[in-house]
């Protein structure tokens, strides 16, 4: 009975849930790390992996017999060894035979295996068919040699290996990725030549540095031929941390005044790019590109045309903008996390890797030396036993014929062993020919010969050091290619600015009342003379140009943004701005304004506060704005008011009483928020409401005069005039003439 355990009265064991769940999902996930997730160090495969190649094996399919159908495999593998989805099983062999996925694919594919602009578009395993690679016999070849452990299948009717005596630190060489619980994996494929030279180094110096080594080990190298342009530093530190990122980039040549795409990143897709190129063209955020064009085929797999509109567009500008806004540059996370020799995941840095690798191959070669030596030593013993036996083969018939038991009376006679002594009457009268005794002798000096050497291996550490460069160099010659991804470090891709992008010209927003919003061309438009629907008219208007930023202000002080040649034409009578941003229920929009990042405008309320703000701090990237003037309950916003110069600019503040007040600019503050400072005294310890508020702002520059609107006349005071009404910031003006106290819009002419 476990720890922890009690039986209730039915005598069924209970168990705490917390204790219980907690156990639960730590040996789902040690399974998943261990047995599903996280690639061998030794022979850098999963265990589906592996079963799939040791079950390809057994069914006879080396690279040199004939292709089968993959559901014999898949079949054989489910059926054996994995007991999982045949789905699942099929992929992580579709996977090693790609080409384009793995570096050195283990297996060699006939029919539709998928392509690099759809790796999943795989035909089904009853149509596909399959066999290992020749370079798959670097894991297998040694296999029936003592090499590795076998542990039960998971029926225990049959034996499978616990790893694959690689010959090669596969584990580098075809990387792998997976996701298991609570850690990753994403290893870097890379060439198995520099892999070789920088085993070998570390067999010839084991105390070999990291810089050491990676004047052999350049970097990662892909299946593709694009461009790894991460900077040297970046590739340190993967090798150095076992963690890292690295970045790709397609490479390009200009031809006929045409950008031809010729290589795309690793497990990036064609389709894929012309879609994202095509969203951009469509959205008019690609006004130089004229076409684009796919010219894939069997002898170019990839050829992506793009076509500028004149030879007078920046090519390397606009390649700069694909790579930066398309999958033609992509990144790569890496995190070498591998279960080691001792059977523990760890993210581990090249040369630990190598050094591990080296011991794991170190006791592999030594078992397969040593099972030799036995096999050589054993059958030695046997012709040792043949030759007596031959030597003295009256003796021994005459025994054979005389003797009930012959078995014990030769061991006696002869000073053979059991086994000896079998071997001695198991063997055939056709042996007793007189060549015999040659050929008896003539194995006897080749195997003696094979055990001197093999002894002289085990027994010397350099030596056995001497057999494994000799391999691994034999095989890196064998099955080495030259490197595919090149490595050239690049500057960081930039994206064109939009704003670059569009003719700047000069626009007159509109707003009117109902929240309707146009532009104009031209700043020579009059807003009261434009159209407007029934019942609705206009409200505020601003300058711009049609690269500027224009923002919208709501009776509750949010500021919203959009660009000016994103808002519809005047030609129509406008689309309401609830449609392009989400204002809180309630809120109207009251002003606009436009203009360069730094010009200033002065922001108001009717309960006589205001502040300066920057146009670049009422922006807002976000359809719900942002809160920049605190409205008092019950006022309302004041349209905004552009801010031409601050040197010598006066306000002009009227109440609803009828008193005027001037001050100084510079009187107020500048903020990015708030409510502001009191720019003329309103009666009352609280804004109420429906009592005496500031109906009107205006802000005036050296030498303007003041136009003061009441109904359908207005009043023109001069500079002399509001004089009289200047004060200090807070108190109540003077009171204007009569007829002009009730003032509805005040105006700097």
């Amino acid at each position: 009975m476990g720890k922890n355990l009690e039986l209730n009265y039915e005598g069924v064991e209970e168990m705490p849930l917390k204790q219980y769940a907690e156990k639960a999902y730590l040996d789902y996930s040690m399974y998943v790390i261990m047995d599903r997730a996280l690639p061998n160090i030794g022979d850098g495969l999963k265990p589906v992996q592996r079963r799939i190649i040791y079950a390809m094996s057994e069914l006879g399919l080396s690279a040199a017999s004939k292709h089968k159908k993959s559901a014999r495999t898949v079949g054989d593998v489910l059926g054996k060894f994995h007991p999982h989805g045949d789905s699942a099983c099929y992929e992580a062999m579709v996977l090693m035979a790609q080409s384009f996925s793995y570096r050195y694919p283990l297996i060699d594919g006939q029919g539709n295996w998928g392509s690099p602009d759809d790796p999943k578009s795989f035909a089904a395993m009853r149509y596909t068919e399959s066999r290992l690679s020749p370079y798959a016999k670097t894991l297998l070849s040694e296999l029936g040699q003592g090499t590795v452990d076998w542990m039960p299948n998971f029926d225990g009717t049959m034996q499978e290996p616990e790893i694959l005596p690689a010959r090669l630190p596969n584990i580098l060489l075809n990387g792998g990725s997976g996701i298991a619980v609570g850690m990753a994996t994403d290893i870097p494929p890379h060439n198995l030549r520099e892999i070789a030279r920088a085993t070998i180094k570390l067999l010839d110096s084991p105390r070999a540095s990291l810089p050491e080594l990676r004047k052999i080990v350049k970097g990662p190298d892909f299946p593709t031929d694009a461009e790894l342009i991460s900077s040297k530093e970046d590739i340190d530190e993967i090798y150095k941390t076992g963690h890292g990122s690295l970045r790709m980039r397609a490479t390009y040549e200009i031809e006929k005044g045409n950008i031809i795409i010729q290589a795309l990143p690793y497990q990036t897709s064609g389709n894929k790019i012309i879609e994202q190129i095509a969203n951009q063209m469509r959205a008019k955020k690609l006004p130089m590109v004229d076409d684009l064009r796919d010219e894939s085929d069997h002898q170019n797999p990839t050829r992506l045309v793009v076509v500028p509109r004149s030879n007078r567009v920046d090519k390397e500008e606009l390649l700069s903008h694909l790579f930066a806004t398309t999958d033609l540059e992509r990144s790569y996370r890496v995190n070498m996390n591998m279960i080691g020799i001792n059977g523990r995941p760890k993210v581990k840095g090249l040369v630990d890797i190598l050094k591990e690798w080296i011991k794991f191959r170190t006791a592999t070669v030594t078992r397969r030396l040593q099972w030799r030596l036995d096999k050589v030593e054993s059958r030695l013993h046997l012709l040792d036993g043949l030759l007596i036996a031959f030597l003295n083969i009256d003796e021994v018939i005459k025994i054979i014929r005389t003797e009930d038991e012959p078995k014990p009376v030769l061991m006696k006679r002869f000073k053979l062993s059991e086994i000896q002594a079998d071997y001695v009457l198991d063997t055939k009268l056709r042996q007793l020919a007189r060549l015999e005794e040659v050929k008896i002798k003539a194995e006897q000096k080749e195997l003696k010969a094979e055990q001197k050497e093999l002894k002289k291996l085990l027994g010397s550490k350099a030596r056995l050091k001497t057999l494994i460069k000799k391999e691994i160099k034999a095989d890196a010659e064998q099955y080495g290619d030259d490197r595919r991804s090149p490595i050239v470090e690049r500057e960081q891709s930039q994206a064109i600015d939009p704003s670059s992008l569009i003719s700047s010209e000069p626009v007159t927003v509109v707003l009117s009342k109902n929240g309707l919003i146009r532009a104009a061309k031209g700043h020579e438009v009059d807003p009261l003379s434009l159209n407007y629907k029934s019942g609705d008219k206009y409200q505020s208007s601003a300058r711009a140009k049609s690269t500027d930023p224009v923002i919208f202000m709501d009776s509750g002080g949010r500021a919203y943004t959009s660009l000016a040649h994103l808002l519809p034409s005047a030609r129509g009578q406008g689309e309401p701005l609830s449609s392009r941003f989400n204002p809180p229920s309630g809120n109207k929009f009251v002003g606009v304004l436009a203009g360069k990042p730094d010009d200033l405008f002065l922001l108001s309320t009717s309960s006589g506060y205001g502040f300066i703000c920057k146009l670049e701090d009422m922006v807002s990237r976000a359809k719900a704005g942002k809160a920049v003037l605190t409205v008092p309950k019950g006022a309302d916003v004041l349209p905004p008011v552009k801010i031409e110069a601050v040197k010598d600019a006066t306000i002009a503040a009227t109440s609803t009483a009828g008193h005027l007040l001037v001050i100084t600019l510079d009187e107020l503050p500048q903020m990015a928020r708030g409510k502001g400072n009191k720019i003329i005294n309103i009666p009352g310890p609280k804004f109420k409401s429906g009592e005496e508020a500031m109906p009107a702002i205006a802000v005036l520059q050296k030498k303007q005069k003041l136009a003061v609107y009441v109904g359908k006349k207005h009043k023109v005071m001069s500079v002399a005039d509001l004089k009289d009404h200047l004060g200090e910031r807070g108190k109540r003006g003077r009171k204007l003439p009569r007829g002009y106290q009730k003032v509805q819009r005040l105006e700097a002419i």
